[in-house]
């Protein structure tokens, strides 16, 4: 679905840039991991909040392996129900964190990074599932990364919004 695969796109990053990128006008709050906003299934994946209003209803995401390991290829398996469909204008604000040093700090459009995951906008209202394979980079430096993903539609209209605390050894 989607959302993993934008998650994921900031997970990625991570190998990519050590800089911090500006680009992004909206900067979240803090936020606090709760047990019962984990998100279904075999992952280190949180709902940043309660995902009742969220327009993308997910029930299972599935990581092969779980934690993700650098150099590794990882497999995603994902399902979810839009409770409406979902178009072109929709951003994801994209944070990355090493410890305490923010590596990214963006917004992207939603439509331009699901495309990785060979889906395209609109995304049609009802159940999604998705099975995609990503190879890691072997270069990931070892430690603790947090993972923000929040999705939002034109109109500000949450999508979902979730988070992630990785942690890649040697």
């Amino acid at each position: 679905m989607q959302l993993t695969m934008l998650f994921l796109a900031g997970l990625s990053a991570v190998s990519v840039s050590a800089v911090p990128s500006m680009g992004a006008s909206w900067v979240p709050n803090q936020v606090t991991v709760k047990e019962e906003y984990k998100v279904p299934g075999d992952n280190p994946l949180y709902f940043c909040a309660d995902p009742a209003d969220y327009i993308l209803q997910i029930e299972k995401v599935d990581l092969d392996p779980n934690p993700p390991k650098p150099g590794e290829k990882l497999s995603i398996k994902a399902s979810g129900d839009f409770k409406e469909q979902v178009g072109e204008g929709s951003k994801m604000h994209l944070q990355v964190k090493y410890g305490l040093i923010t590596l990214i700090n963006q917004e992207r459009d939603a439509c331009d990074t699901i495309e990785q995951a060979d889906l395209k906008c609109p995304l049609k209202k009802g159940e999604l599932s998705l099975t995609k394979d990503v190879n890691l980079p072997r270069e990931i430096p070892p430690g603790t990364y947090t993972v923000l993903a929040d999705v939002y539609t034109e109109d500000g209209d949450k999508i979902t919004c979730l988070t992630a605390k990785i942690a890649f050894h040697r």
